[in-house]
């Protein structure tokens, strides 16, 4: 059986997945570089694939989530290079993903958010909330009958972070872990207290209105990067799923192609 190369291209990162059928064989994170060409990236993946001990001549398909749309002739020109592949470049508004998006103009959604639903009503049924943690950390909400019916956006915790040290001078960068104290006793972890105890208490807060708003207990599914630490901290989410965007798009791939 060929391989699938899935492409979740954020702001931050490029999260890379390869796929053997339904199973996810290898997972990789790269630096999202809009100066970096397509024979930069196409080599840091084939490289990759070695280490792997894959070869990417079995590439059978490549499927792109992008929400850096200056970069996406880049992922084009690369899978057609280094795979031998047409990419499947997902746009919400023309690509047929079996979601129906319920938004005032749907072009507005980023494919990720889309990709992200497919898996979500998939894997876990509806009516479901996304909570994705990357440059922002964005609220998607599934109906039942799986309609992407909007959600809420708000600043991601690294580049909120990111914000509060270049804003304060006194403050310093920090490593994001558990402080185990609410009650900070120094610079350092009343900062760790505040991000990681602050963003679980938000993630509570709008997991909980939009269910009361649904009018129905709706699972709340956490992806990305921080999804784990702040998940831990959280009361409302019921499943942490690091690889929902890269499944996502296989389940895409799969309706498109019929791809067993």
């Amino acid at each position: 059986m060929g391989l699938l190369l899935a492409l979740d291209v954020g702001n931050t990162h490029v999260t890379a997945g390869v796929f053997r059928g339904s199973d996810l064989i290898a997972r990789w994170r790269l630096q999202t570089n809009r100066t970096r060409t397509e024979d930069e990236y196409g080599v840091f993946l084939r490289h990759l694939f070695a280490i792997a001990g894959l070869a990417p001549e079995e590439v059978e398909g490549v499927a792109v989530a992008s929400v850096v749309p200056p970069l996406n002739w880049i992922w084009e020109k690369l899978s057609r290079r280094y795979f031998g592949c047409e990419p499947l470049m997902v746009q919400p508004e023309t690509t047929d993903t079996g979601i129906q998006i319920r938004l005032d103009n749907p072009r507005e959604v980023g494919a990720d958010r889309i990709v992200n639903a497919v898996a979500a009503h998939t894997l876990y049924g509806g009516p479901c909330i996304v909570v994705d943690f990357g440059t922002a950390t964005t609220f998607d909400v599934i109906s039942a009958a799986g309609e992407y019916l909007g959600g809420a956006i708000a600043p991601g915790i690294l580049t909120a972070t990111e914000a509060l040290f270049q804003k304060a001078a006194k403050l310093p960068r920090i490593e994001l872990i558990d402080p185990g104290t609410a009650v900070g006793k120094n610079t350092v972890t009343s900062m760790q207290a505040g991000i990681v105890y602050g963003f679980a208490g938000q993630v509570d807060a709008l997991v909980r209105r939009i269910r009361r708003e649904l009018g129905e207990e709706a699972k709340a599914i956490a992806t990305g990067g921080l999804a784990t630490m702040v998940a831990d901290q959280a009361e409302t989410i019921d499943v942490v799923d690091l690889d929902l965007t890269l499944t996502g798009l296989r389940l895409i791939y799969e309706r498109l192609y019929h791809r067993p």
